[in-house]
């Protein structure tokens, strides 16, 4: 995936290119509240089955902000590319949750 140009993926190396500096851990978060009016639509939609969309749109915002923190945080760090990245996920209170995304910053570039 790129973000304003710097690369962003899941494996530890990228191929056709060499990880010449580690630059480092870089995370980023987003804690989230649910909302009571969604709690109640996603509670009817448990009752009769089916995608819970509510949440799942809950969820991919978070992914989202938590990934832009991230990115943003490896970009102080002058880093063009953010290798073996994760996300986690916690339960802060009843109602809220955090989404964690994590990785290592670098500097990659093309291999010869």
């Amino acid at each position: 995936m790129k973000n304003n140009t710097l690369l962003v993926v899941t494996s530890p190396n990228i191929p056709e290119m060499t990880i010449v500096q580690t630059l480092g851990l870089v995370t980023g978060n987003a804690i989230r509240a649910r909302h009571v009016g969604k709690d109640i639509l996603a509670g009817l939609r448990a009752i009769v089955g089916g995608e819970i969309t509510e949440y799942a749109k809950l969820l991919a915002e978070s992914r989202e902000q938590a990934l832009d923190r991230m990115v943003a945080k490896a970009k102080i760090m002058d880093a063009n590319a953010i290798v073996s990245v994760r996300f986690n996920t916690s339960v802060i209170m009843g109602g809220a949750a955090e989404m964690m995304a994590y990785g290592t910053a670098v500097i990659a570039e093309k291999s010869s």
